[in-house]
């Protein structure tokens, strides 16, 4: 048969989708049916399934389509460097359900998905089988999944649950086709291909972990592995390791003394695969002086928190932040380093408080470097910061109205309208565009001109004077209730008791009936709301209904074994005192400039704090690409930690690798490992 190619498998499995997509909803139809524990869920369900096969049928469809163009059917990041969509605890909850489907799906399908990657990598023609560079990834599934479950509107706690059901079945389904796929490719005789490819490509991370997983000792110390050292060179005869413990084809004899532990740590830590070449080089040039300080420093191969591990730490950790290195922001980087390190090597006897100062610039040129990124975003970043003002600002100006139209001839939607809705216009023009914006005054002011209205104007020439006026009364009306875009049924009986009121005036009666007795002032302070329509108070009980569902949907565990985030047993507790002083504790620890590894929007990446608010409930992270841009509220963040969805790159940092992978080392030399 003839080769497949990518339209081939495309083909394939858009076959297989409304089987996928039947064999789903059945799944779940079942599942609802036969576990009390998702009572909860029935409600959301069924408003949801008369459309749920169509849906997600055709967003896959929709996915398949774009993927031979080589267009993502993920949600796109923000591209304009002057806008920015703040990512709420609502879109983490969203992010933590599309990660839970992801990790599911990649736990059951973990060999078709492995020989998929290799084909695909094959005819990209690439080194390395790339998750993201499968056409026909589980993060696509899971998120048409999401857009399926999205045609009603519901609370996110109830879609996570729906998507936390729906998993497993989807994950089974998957199965299915990829084993279909992988069969497809057999028959064409691509065994090897799908085994093989990049086999020879050495995956330096994995190396890593397998020593780590290895180790059943307490974490690597620079004391520990000082002891192990000595104990290592005195070993009676002080015999040459074999070369197949080494890997070299030479003997290689071991020195005594912390000299010789210095050099073996270096090596591995210039051995460390997450090192571009450049940072390499930039390391190895700092070693001169290191071991310089050892000489007159005894306190080096006792400390981890010695300012020169912290610096070998800092450099490292900022570099291993990006994957070229042609980047921008990497070469500016390297060319501050390139005017320090001469300060260190050159010096005949370098101190620890001269790789203090080193740092301390480092850290200063880091995070001037995260700001400059955030400049693109400042008046996006200005408007974070006065989003924190609203609530203030809407009892201020809720005051100030009620203060105003005291007296006021105001019909009972006016009123309402006036005292509820307009205080969130004007508010919302400061929010965007500052106090003293030109919009901003123009909110006040209507309010000055809707009142001057409504007075009574017996004289035709008033009359005149008024019917001018009400043009740009209406045209005001209309922008401001667009800017919090409220709706015609909102809107709509506002607008018909105004133009009532003012029908009146024009025919020179009163704007409100003879013995109309106006409603009370609110109490000033408070804002009042609209009395609720019958739609409203139907909506109000079916939610109610549903809110019996307890909250634990929100802080259900997911299965992380395969993301790649550090251990969150401290953070994931909802209701625990310890572990909400642990996430506290972490987030407090967010700088400008540091790097981190998270999963927002539906993807995984690695963004750069470029800029916190000044009460650090707001945060910017910028990916490598300038326009990968993220404004998270601490919330967000918090529901990203306690799910294990966000890490700091350095957690780990360069030295502890470089230690434990020495240790692990030396126990394999022993036992001829």
């Amino acid at each position: 048969m003839a080769a497949p190619n990518l339209n081939t498998l495309l083909s394939a499995a858009q076959a297989h989708l409304p089987g996928l997509s039947l064999g789903l909803f059945n799944a779940l139809q079942d599942e609802f049916k036969a576990k009390p524990q998702h009572f909860a869920l029935q409600e959301p369900w069924r408003r949801v399934q008369p459309s749920f096969v169509a849906d997600f049928e055709s967003s896959m469809r929709q996915t398949l389509a774009a993927s031979p163009q080589g267009d993502s059917p993920s949600p796109q990041r923000s591209g304009s460097l002057d806008s920015l969509s703040l990512v709420d605890e609502r879109q983490a909850l969203q992010d933590v359900a599309i990660a839970h489907v992801i990790n599911t799906v990649e736990q059951q399908c973990a060999p078709e998905l492995h020989q998929l990657g290799n084909f695909f990598a094959a005819l990209r023609g690439t080194a390395r089988a790339r998750k993201n560079e499968n056409p026909l990834r589980p993060a696509l599934f899971a998120h048409a999944l999401l857009r399926a479950l999205s045609g009603v509107e519901m609370d996110p706690e109830r879609r996570y649950g729906l998507m936390q059901v729906a998993a497993t079945p989807l994950a089974l389904g998957l199965q299915s086709l990829y084993m279909d796929l992988c069969s497809l490719l057999r028959a064409a005789e691509m065994d090897a291909l799908l085994v093989t490819h990049a086999s020879k490509i050495r995956d330096g991370d994995a190396d890593l972990r397998l020593k780590d997983a290895r180790r059943q000792t307490e974490p690597a110390t620079l004391d520990g592995l000082t002891r192990r050292v000595n104990q290592h060179n005195s070993r009676p005869q002080n015999l040459p390791r074999s070369p197949a413990a080494t890997g070299s084809k030479e003997p290689v004899f071991i020195k005594a003394g912390g000299q010789d532990m210095l050099s073996r740590l270096y090596d591995q830590i210039l051995a460390d695969p997450r090192l571009l070449p450049p940072l390499k080089a930039l390391l190895a040039r700092l070693q001169v002086a290191v071991v310089r300080l050892s000489r007159s420093d005894a306190s080096l191969l006792h400390r981890q928190d010695h300012p020169t591990w912290r610096l070998l730490n800092r450099v490292a950790a900022h570099g291993m932040a990006f994957d070229r290195v042609d980047n921008e922001s990497l070469q500016a980087f390297l060319q501050f380093m390139d005017r320090e390190l001469p300060l260190l090597i050159e010096s005949a006897t370098p101190s620890a408080l001269l790789f203090q100062q080193v740092l301390d610039r480092v850290d200063a040129h880091i995070s001037a470097q995260a700001q400059q990124r955030s400049q693109g975003s400042a008046s996006a970043l200005a408007a974070l910061e006065r989003e924190q003002m609203r609530g203030q600002w809407l009892k201020l100006v809720a005051e100030q109205i009620s203060a105003q139209s005291f007296g006021a001839p105001l019909g009972p939607r006016v009123f309402q309208f006036l005292h509820t809705q307009w205080p969130r216009v004007i508010v919302q023009a400061m929010v965007q565009q500052g106090e003293d914006a030109p919009q901003v005054s123009a909110r006040i002011d209507w309010v000055d001109r809707l009142l001057d209205s409504l007075q009574t104007v017996p004289e035709e020439t008033s009359r005149q004077a008024l019917r001018h006026k009400l043009p740009a009364l209406l045209e005001g009306f209309k922008q401001g209730c667009d800017s919090i875009a409220l709706s015609p049924a909102d809107t709509e009986p506002v607008l018909q008791e105004l133009m009532q009121m003012h029908g009146r005036l024009l025919r020179g009666l009163p704007a409100l009936p003879e013995g109309y007795v106006r409603q009370a002032t609110p109490v000033p302070g408070t804002v009042p709301t609209l009395a609720p329509s019958p739609e409203a108070t139907v909506s109000r009980l079916l939610v109610e209904r549903e809110s019996r569902m307890p909250d634990h949907w929100t802080n259900t565990k997911i299965d992380r074994g395969q993301l790649p985030t550090m251990p969150v047993q401290l953070y994931d507790e909802a209701n625990s005192p310890t572990a909400q002083t642990a996430r506290d504790q972490w987030l407090d620890r967010i700088r400008l400039g540091n790097w981190y590894h998270l999963f927002v929007q539906g993807e995984w990446g690695s963004a750069q704090v470029a800029w916190i608010s000044e009460n650090a409930k707001f945060y910017l992270f910028i990916g490598q690409d300038p326009s990968e841009r993220h404004s998270l509220t601490r919330g967000a963040v918090e529901k990203l930690l306690a799910n294990g969805l966000i890490t700091k790159l350095d957690e780990e940092s360069l030295v502890s690798r470089a230690m434990s992978t020495l240790m692990q080392d030396l126990d394999d030399d022993e036992s001829g490992g």
